[in-house]
This record gives C-alpha cells, sequence and structure tokens, in this order.
C-alpha cells in the first residue's frame, strides 16, 4: 500500500518528467491520443490528489466538484486555461498551474511560417507537385503575395505580438496593432504603432490574432470585422478558434473577400470532417500545434510537473493562474 499522492495525467507527457513525477506520487497516465471524456474525468476525479491537464479537457464546475476535498492541484501544460473553471476551482481552494512564458518565441515562429506559406501559397504548391501536375513555369503560375515591405496588423501586443513584431523588422514591414491599452513603451522599443481595430483592419496586408480569449472576443472576427480587410489581405490565428467566426471565415475565403487564411485554431477543435473549409485552396489549416517544438514541449512538461509537486505538498505553485487562492482573506 503506497501513501504516495494520488495524480491522474490526461496525456502522456515527456518522459523525463513522467520519471520525475513518478518518483513523488503514484501516476495514472490516460494512454489514448483522444482526451479522456468528462465521464471518464469524474470517475477519476474522486480518487486523486492532483490532475495534469490538456487544452482539450473541460474542466467545469461538475468535474471539480467531483475531487472536493481531497483534489489538491490541477496543473495544465498549457498558456491558458479557459477550459478550466477558475472561480469554481479558486472558491474550493484548488490552485491550478499554468506555463506562461515558454512557448513565445516557439509560437511567433510558427505564427510567422503560417502567413509566409498562405502570402506564397506553399501548401498548394506542394499538392499540385505531390498530385503530379508540375506545371511549367509561368507569369501567373502560382502567384502568391509578397511579405517584403508590407504592412502587419498584430491583434494583441502580449509576448507572442511583441515577438511578431520583431520578426517584422527582418521583412522592413509596417507594423501596427490593435490592443485594449496601448503600450508606449513597446511602441518606441518596436516601432509599432498603435490602431483602433477597424483602422488595422483596412489598412493592414497581414492580420496576426494574438489575443487571450475571453467571452469578450468570442467570434470578434464576424462578418462585418472581415469585411473591413482588404481583399488581398492574409489572416492567421494561432490564439483561440472561438476569436473567429468560422462560417464567416469560410464565406470570406470563399468569395474573395480576403485573400487567403492561417490558422492553427479552429472552433470547434477538432474541426468537424468534411467541414466545406477543407476544400478551399486559399487556407492553410494546422490541428493546433503552435507550440509543438521539442524543445517548447518539454519545458511545458517539466513546468507541469513543478506546478503539480508544489500543490501535493502544500506548497504555493511556481506558475499559478489563480494566485487569489493563496489571498487569507478570500471567502
Amino acid at each position: 500500500m503506497t501513501n504516495k499522492p494520488r495524480v491522474f495525467v490526461t496525456r502522456r507527457i515527456h518522459p523525463e518528467a513522467e520519471a520525475k513525477l513518478a518518483e513523488a506520487a503514484d501516476v495514472e497516465f490516460w494512454q489514448e491520443s483522444t482526451p479522456p471524456s468528462k465521464q471518464t474525468l469524474l470517475e477519476k476525479l474522486p480518487a486523486i490528489n492532483g490532475l495534469i491537464t490538456m487544452l482539450s479537457d473541460p474542466i467545469d464546475a461538475e468535474v471539480i466538484g467531483a475531487g472536493v476535498p481531497d483534489l489538491k492541484v490541477i496543473a495544465q501544460m498549457a498558456v491558458g486555461y479557459d477550459n478550466i473553471d477558475i472561480t469554481t476551482a479558486t472558491t474550493n481552494g484548488i490552485p491550478v498551474g499554468h506555463t506562461p512564458g515558454v512557448l513565445t518565441e516557439t509560437t511567433a515562429d510558427f505564427a510567422w511560417a503560417l502567413m509566409m506559406a498562405a502570402a506564397r501559397r506553399v501548401i498548394e504548391a506542394d499538392n499540385e507537385v505531390r498530385g503530379g501536375r508540375w506545371q511549367p513555369w509561368g507569369p501567373d503560375v502560382l502567384t502568391g503575395m509578397d511579405v517584403y515591405g508590407k504592412t502587419l496588423g498584430i491583434i494583441g501586443l502580449g509576448r507572442i505580438g511583441k515577438a511578431m513584431a520583431r520578426r517584422a523588422r527582418g521583412f522592413s514591414m509596417q507594423v501596427i496593432y490593435f490592443d485594449n491599452h496601448r503600450d508606449p513603451e513597446a511602441e518606441a522599443e518596436l516601432d509599432v504603432e498603435y490602431s483602433p481595430l477597424g483602422e488595422l483592419l483596412t489598412r493592414s496586408d497581414f492580420v496576426s490574432i494574438h489575443l487571450y480569449y475571453s467571452p469578450e472576443v468570442h467570434h470578434l472576427f464576424n462578418r462585418d470585422r472581415l469585411s473591413q480587410m482588404k481583399s488581398t489581405a492574409v489572416l492567421v490565428n494561432t490564439a483561440r478558434g472561438a476569436i473567429v467566426d468560422p462560417d464567416a471565415l469560410f464565406e470570406a475565403l470563399q468569395s474573395g473577400q480576403i485573400g487567403a487564411a492561417g490558422i492553427d485554431v479552429f472552433d470547434p477543435e477538432p474541426i468537424p470532417a468534411g467541414h466545406p473549409i477543407l476544400k478551399l485552396k486559399n487556407l492553410v489549416i494546422t490541428p493546433h500545434i503552435a507550440s509543438a517544438s521539442k524543445e517548447t514541449r518539454q519545458k511545458m512538461a517539466f513546468m507541469t510537473v513543478e506546478n503539480i509537486l508544489a500543490g501535493l505538498n502544500g506548497q504555493p505553485l511556481p506558475y499559478c493562474a489563480n494566485p487569489q487562492v493563496y489571498d487569507s482573506d478570500r471567502s
């Protein structure tokens, strides 16, 4: 009989991080590549002290309640945590960990890759060649859009947005940004210009979304917003799928209202099989892999294990999403 705390992990993580966790806890790893169902979580929670989650896990009030009072900590292997009912966790005295700051450059790299691929029709060209359709060189064959010297509009000038602005320097781009709050220091350091959202959309050749998700930005990019963009513009989204209305995006791409899009996220995820947007040639779409470099995923795994072990030992989480849980005045 073990006296170790019990931890359930909703996916396999980095082997070295798993080994570190197993030294201190009795660990069960979900072995499937797809997430455990909500029913599975409800069945597991009453018998565990720590829960390691992913963005695709529905950690709502019902799930959290199933673990009370023995659940001591939830540690998410992600920067975002909008899948977790933070209010319920805090009310029940459960700290929630995440992995801030670790994926900034990796995600910016990927957003830039999507932008380039969409602008220069890289995936479309690759498919042509693989399909035996290597067209002879011609003035109009698979012509795309230049990136160098164009205007980049950044929606959300946080860590990743700033990393995009730095990359834009090498392409001599004019960078404008929209955020809820102006950042004069970043404007001076990065040579970026603040712009109201509507004006940004009308001016930008490329629009890259880097907002945190909240109900206030749900389907921020709807038909009206997309109609404000240039007909040649490229939309990039590596933030959250629900920021962009999928029906409006399909219509804008199909009609030529915007030129192209490169997206790593969708609403819902995974995208339903046979969704009509998948037939569009002016869309580059990937399955939420912007942080998927080996180095970054390893760092995320170790940060997650640090969080879970701290919580199990009754110590403050080093990377805590709800630090108010430690407020002695919390009701």
